[in-house]
């Protein structure tokens, strides 16, 4: 018997070795990849592709989710990495990618549980921003009872989605536990970022592949968006290119701002080369939102900053991007960069301005809204003989005041007006250079968000939507971990007990 339990022992200890330590970094893990690789070519050799492609992704995705459940750093790397690319696997593959993701980002969410219910630590959540999550959290479960919302599941399939995206901001605040991880996750997502340009440009300049023209012709109005000016607008890895360009804005914003931080040549190369192809990208795209977000977002760093050599390098740039603009020209990439500073001339906004104007009356009369999912997608599928149902908002906040009404557009408001308070708040207070710098690209993404939101719905859209709540977290927590902001924070809390 002890033989055995010794044996057992051994076996156990190398296993723990092997796989933790090591990392599989072993001739057992060699051995392992060996099998896997021949055990997958069989699988594809013999069984019809789409079992095999479901067989060999369970093998993937079990051992990936049990690693995402008992790290939850490995958790939200791998929620941006899937929220990437789960509308593009999705154009090739029917399958309910986006139930998968809801569902691993409440698996991440019931770790979390289990591990602050050991830890009893909840400062990581102790936060003005916090609080205010927590209120939209609870106002959008109150819209349960709203007595005007029309259909049980429109609310239920919202709330799904939406809950499931503001606690993703607790797991990656709990997730951030050094500046290290902060930084490693915003490379993670300005490299995906790059990603996505690089196959934006390829549709432009090799061609967009078969599945993507069978998807663009599927849906009439999907081509009409796509095909303008007798050419197809990119859209990448993404729905649209509205989606895309609005991530392209702020993720090339973003790394012209970093990029003026303490790195070297090397780092500030690659952040200056994937801010050129996210405003190529973008420009590709051809939608007008993005043109006006750049230079809002330039605007706002200058603000901030009040550099005098930044101030002249932006008035000359200015200057030569407002001659662009009044140039005559047939090229219809620059044209629609032209129409976006042209509004008095852009249909599509007067369009806007006109459904806005005729739902006001119906918003100041429901000061809680007619239900959430009662517009868009959710309430054409559950009440199609609604009015709001085919209602085009064309906005964040119009879909806000329309769903959860004034009351909830003044909370939701008030939840952004804080965000940027304490985003410039901590810029100003930090000491760290690169925690400082990082705060004001972050905080500058934030503000070309908000404004974004008043044309589209833009922090809504994947994968916007998870980076917005992950690049929050970071903000909440970047301050933990600058030295200086904290000693300033003691000397403060001595001088109360004083």
């Amino acid at each position: 018997m002890s033989a055995i339990t010794n044996g057992l022992q051994s076996i156990s200890d190398l296993l723990y070795r092997s796989f933790l330590p090591e990392k599989l970094n072993n001739p057992l893990g060699y051995v392992l990849c060996i099998i896997f690789a021949l055990f997958t070519a069989a699988v594809f050799a013999l069984l019809p592709i789409k079992i095999a492609l479901l067989f060999v992704g369970l093998m993937v995705g079990i051992p990936l989710l049990g690693a995402c459940f008992v790290d939850l750093k490995v958790g939200v790397g791998f929620i941006m990495i899937f929220g990437f690319f789960v509308i593009i696997m999705s154009k090739y593959v029917d399958a309910p990618f986006g139930i998968g993701l809801d569902a691993l980002i409440f698996v991440l969410m019931f770790s979390l549980i289990v591990q602050v219910s050991k830890t009893k630590d909840i400062s990581f959540a102790k936060h003005p921003i916090s609080y205010f999550i927590l209120a939209w959290i609870g106002y959008s479960l109150f819209q349960v009872l709203n007595p005007s919302a029309a259909s049980l599941m429109a609310w239920l399939y919202t709330v799904r989605s939406l809950a499931g995206l503001l606690f993703l901001y607790f797991i990656a605040s709990y997730a951030f536990t050094s500046k290290k991880i902060i930084f490693n996750s915003i490379k993670i997502i300005l490299g995906l970022g790059l990603i996505a340009g690089l196959y934006g440009l390829k549709q432009e300049f090799v061609g967009f592949s078969s599945m993507e023209l069978a998807w663009v012709n599927a849906d009439p109005k999907r081509y009409q968006l796509i095909v303008q000016w007798s050419r197809m607008r990119i859209f990448s890895l993404f729905s649209d290119p509205t989606t895309y360009g609005i991530l392209s804005a702020y993720i090339g914003v973003m790394c012209m701002v970093i990029a003026t931080g303490p790195y070297n040549w090397v780092k500030r190369s690659i952040l200056i080369f994937t801010a050129v192809v996210s405003m190529m990208g973008m420009a590709y795209a051809g939608s007008r939102t993005p043109f006006v977000l750049v230079p809002a977002g330039i605007l706002f760093y200058v603000l901030m900053t009040l550099n005098r050599y930044v101030i002249m390098a932006t008035v000359a740039a200015s200057l030569m991007f407002g001659a662009l603009m009044v140039k005559s020209t047939s090229n219809p990439v620059i044209y629609r960069m032209q129409s976006a500073f042209k509004p008095g001339e852009d249909a599509s906004m007067q369009v806007r301005i006109d459904n806005q104007a005729r739902v006001q009356p119906f918003i100041h009369s429901h000061p809680i809204g007619a239900g959430l999912g009662s517009t868009g997608a959710w309430g054409a599928r559950f009440t199609p003989d609604s009015w709001l149902a085919s209602f085009a908002h064309d906005s964040g906040f119009v879909r806000i005041a329309v769903e959860a009404g004034w009351l909830g557009l003044i909370l939701y408001m008030a939840m952004l007006f804080t965000i940027m308070r304490y985003g410039i708040y901590y810029y100003f207070r930090t000491t760290d250079p690169a925690i400082k710098n990082m705060y004001l690209a972050i905080t500058t993404a934030f503000f070309i968000l908000v404004l974004a939101s008043y044309p589209q719905e833009a922090i809504v859209m994947l994968p916007t939507s998870l980076i917005f709540y992950i690049l929050l977290a970071a903000l909440v927590r970047m301050k933990d971990f600058d030295e200086g902001y904290q000693e300033v924070l003691r000397k403060e809390e001595e001088g109360r007990i004083v």
